[in-house]
Order: structure tokens, then C-alpha cells, then sequence
């Protein structure tokens, strides 16, 4: 099936709002997989989660683009980057032939962008990013941050991202051989402000705190069984292995999604919970009209 260079319809989003439980799902025009995704503010009062769920045509191929946005110091780093970052990768020249490269840049563009637009802005912001991007039999993950990627591969949880702290050695000597430094405060810190050493925005940390990309990439085959992008929120309370043991039964992606969010409440998270469950399906019969089922968003009770 052919389609052109231009956003698929997909199943309607409707972005966090304060307070507001949300989940939602699809299955991609080819059967090939299915997601789903459920996001609550938890036990905080605001709300700075973030995510995007896309099915688009790029050159005739269908792709799957999945991300989980957790801001700090406000909503609008996250904000901006939900808004923009997918978008300017699949306008990127290279998005197809070079997709790792096209991910970086999209990725460093977008941090350059949301600062040249937080010029008038006092209080700094940031945002985390873990994305998954389906090109075909590959599966691009992309992390800056501490949300992270995990998959479920001959029935063992992997994780396939690495949060980025500042007291890992490596990015403790990136720190310090720009001119910064880490210290314990509560938590190891950068320059004693900031508990991830990569994000998006964090303008006056900008030097040390870099929006550079670890891309890890997957082969989609009969293994690899399904993929859990999450914020933090999750991660605090819930294990990789825990979080693929809890769901690995279930088909439903949205389900998976919202379990994965009212677990990670029940055990005390007190973060916002933002999750999205990527199913690979191995019955390639599905109808393409499924795609548009399953996505209205939905409010479910805690």
C-alpha cells in the first residue's frame, strides 16, 4: 500500500489537561502493531507528563512514532517537544535513508528551537524524552533523560535506553570537561540544580546538559514481543522485569498501558505516571479499519 508524505489519520489525542486520567489506542494500517497509552498526574497536583502516539506515511512506508515527555520546572519544554520533535523528524531529508543521523538532529534542532523561544521566559524548563520510531522491520530508541525504553524479547525484559544520570562516570566527565560540576544534594544533581544530566531546554545549564540522543536499535522480528516507553513515574516504583511480567499476557495495548499506570499509583508513585505499551503483532490479517478504533481517550478511574 502506497501513501504519501503526509500524516495518516490516527486516532484522536487529547493532551493532558490538569487532573485529567487519559488513555487511548490504535493499530497501525498494516496490522503490524498496536499501541496503546494511559497518563495521569498521579499524586501531584500539576500536570508535566507528555506524549505523542503517530502512525504516518513517509515515502510510501507506514511508521510508528511513540514518545513519553516528562517536564521540569514547568509544563513547556515538554510542551513544546510533544508539539514538535516528531514532526520535525519525518520532515527530515534523511528521515528513511539515514534514520539514526535524522533522530539526532531532529533531536538537537528541537532543543535549539524551544530555547531561541524561551528567550523572554525567566524560569528555566526542561523535559526528558524516550521515543521509539517503527521504520519497516527496525525499531529506532532514542533517550534523553531519565523516561525509559523496555522491551519484552523471548519473554525477558531488556532495557533498551539508559537513564541519564549525573553521577554516571561518563557523564559526570562530560559535566566537568565543559566546566561544570555534580554534587549530592538529596540526590546527585548538575551544579547542584539538576537530577538528569541530558534533557531538553535547561538553558542555563545548556553547557552541561546536552539534548544529545542515545539511539539503540532493535530488529522487529518473531522475538521481540512488545515495548514500554514510560516516564519516571513508573520506573520509581516498578522494575523493568516486574512491569513486562505484569503485562506480558495481556493483547489489549491500552489496557497493558493502564495497568502499567494504576500499579505504579497503588504502589506510591509520587510523580506524574505516563505510559505507552507498543504491541508487535505476529497475525498479520488485522483489518486496516482497526486503526481507528480504540483511539477516543478515555477517563479512567484511579
Amino acid at each position: 500500500m502506497s501513501f504519501p508524505n503526509s500524516v495518516l489519520p490516527a486516532p484522536n489525542q487529547v493532551q493532558n489537561s490538569q487532573n485529567a486520567i487519559v488513555s487511548g489506542g490504535g493499530t497501525s494500517q498494516n496490522g503490524k502493531f498496536s499501541y496503546g497509552y494511559a497518563s495521569s498526574p498521579g499524586k501531584r497536583s500539576s500536570m508535566e507528563d507528555f506524549y505523542d502516539t503517530r502512525i504516518d506515511g513517509v515515502n510510501g512506508q507506514i511508521v510508528g512514532l511513540f514518545g513519553v515527555f516528562d517536564g521540569h520546572g514547568g509544563a513547556r519544554a515538554a510542551e513544546y517537544v510533544k508539539k514538535n520533535l516528531f514532526s520535525n523528524l519525518i520532515n527530515h531529508p534523511k528521515f528513511i535513508s539515514d534514520t539514526k543521523s535524522a533522530i539526532s538532529d531532529a533531536y538537537n534542532h528541537t532543543d535549539s528551537e524551544f530555547l531561541k523561544s524561551e528567550n523572554s521566559n525567566n524560569k528555566d524548563a526542561g523535559s526528558t524524552a524516550s521515543t521509539a520510531i517503527l521504520v519497516g522491520d527496525r525499531l529506532l530508541v532514542a533517550n534523553v533523560g531519565d523516561s525509559r525504553a523496555v522491551i519484552c524479547r523471548g519473554g525477558n525484559a531488556i532495557a533498551v535506553s539508559r537513564d541519564h544520570k549525573p553521577d554516571q562516570t561518563d557523564e559526570r566527565q562530560r559535566i566537568e570537561d565543559a566546566g561544570g560540576f555534580v554534587i549530592w544534594a538529596g540526590t546527585w544533581r548538575v551544579g547542584g540544580v539538576l537530577a538528569v544530566s541530558r534533557a531538553f531546554g535547561d538553558r542555563l545549564l545548556k553547557q552541561y546538559v546536552v539534548a544529545d540522543p542515545e539511539i539503540q536499535e532493535e530488529k522487529v522480528d518473531n522475538s521481540l514481543e512488545f515495548l514500554i516507553l514510560a516516564s519516571d513515574g513508573l520506573w520509581d516504583v516498578v522494575s523493568n522485569e516486574e512491569a513486562v511480567a505484569m503485562i506480558k499476557s495481556m493483547e489489549d495495548a491500552e489496557e497493558a498501558a493502564k495497568r502499567l499506570m494504576q500499579e505504579a499509583y497503588k504502589r506510591g508513585s509520587a510523580d506524574n505516571i505516563t505510559c505507552v505499551v507498543v504491541r508487535f503483532l505476529t497475525n498479520q490479517g488485522i483489518s486496516s479499519h482497526s486503526s481507528s478504533s480504540g483511539g477516543a481517550n478515555k477517563a479512567i478511574k484511579k
